[in-house]
């Protein structure tokens, strides 16, 4: 069985979040088309997961804004995880900015957009290479010396960062791109689970690139289960680690139902083998 939750910091969460990005336009940038439509599947993604993971470069800031919007005052137990570091000027352009004081003033402004006294996840958003990694971690762990945040987090990052990271400031979650067919990452996973730091797999669906990789696999599985490609791909995330929290978005409620379902879909040893590339035993 999936357990039902896992730690993030000092606190147990339901072990699938919810990724606001989607919510907005084409590539996170601008607002939805509907924004009512995206307003409903927000609600209904903080009645049922406790993790909400957005950025203050989703939109830009038009995510954050939503989120208070929609869901202040936020129920008792919600974790709004955002991140700074991260620049997006035009649609589909990233730009890491991860100055130490760029860094402290994104945390700032991302308080006073999601209307909060602390933030209870931040995250460093990438890897700025115009700057000292360390002074990076060194501005977040400062962040939670004053009580701005209560936990740091890092997105896209090595193992060696994650160690070098971890001599300055506790890190409670570490956010990489993983799936059931983008494997890369595996010893990372493998460290955070004996390290007790939650991993939130970013693009956990890929339903492109996941449909093409693992195609037989999954559809095989998913006829075994009378049920979707995208709750098994979920459901391998879960049985993968019990310190993984996926964080799929969408835009749809009958997507986010598939999706915050998957707890509820036990694989069977023999579909793990089939879905790890193992010759099946039957």
């Amino acid at each position: 069985m999936n357990g039902s939750l896992t730690r993030l910091g000092d606190r147990d969460v339901r072990r699938i979040g919810f990724g606001a990005l989607r919510l907005l336009g084409p590539n996170g940038f601008g607002g939805p088309e509907v924004p009512e439509n995206s307003e409903s599947v927000l609600l209904a993604a903080a009645r049922k997961a406790d993790v909400i993971d957005t950025a203050d470069c989703y939109g830009p800031h038009l995510s954050e804004e939503m989120i208070a919007r929609t869901l202040w005052p936020y129920r008792e137990g919600l974790v709004i995880a955002t991140k700074g570091g991260l620049t997006c000027p035009s649609p589909g352009t990233w730009i890491p900015d991860a100055a130490p004081d760029r860094l402290k003033r994104c945390c700032e402004e991302s308080l006073t957009r999601l209307r909060l006294d602390r933030i209870e996840l931040y995250q460093l958003h990438a890897v700025d290479p115009a700057v000292q990694f360390e002074q990076s971690v060194e501005a977040m762990a400062r962040l939670r010396e004053e009580g701005s945040i209560r936990h740091v987090g890092l997105c896209n990052i090595t193992m060696s960062q994650l160690e070098r990271a971890r001599r300055i400031v506790p890190i409670a979650s570490v956010q990489n791109r993983y799936s059931v067919a983008d494997r890369g990452d595996d010893a990372l996973v493998d460290r955070c689970t004996s390290e007790g730091i939650a991993f939130l797999p970013w693009f956990p669906l890929q339903r492109g690139s996941l449909a093409r990789a693992v195609a037989g696999p999954l559809a095989l599985v998913a006829r075994r289960h009378r049920t979707s490609t995208a709750r098994v791909a979920l459901a391998w995330l879960l049985s993968r680690s019990p310190a993984v929290v996926p964080i799929p978005g969408t835009g749809s409620l009958d997507h986010l139902d598939e999706n915050l379902s998957a707890g509820d879909l036990t694989l069977t040893g023999a579909d793990l083998d089939l879905l790890d590339g193992r010759e099946l035993k039957e």
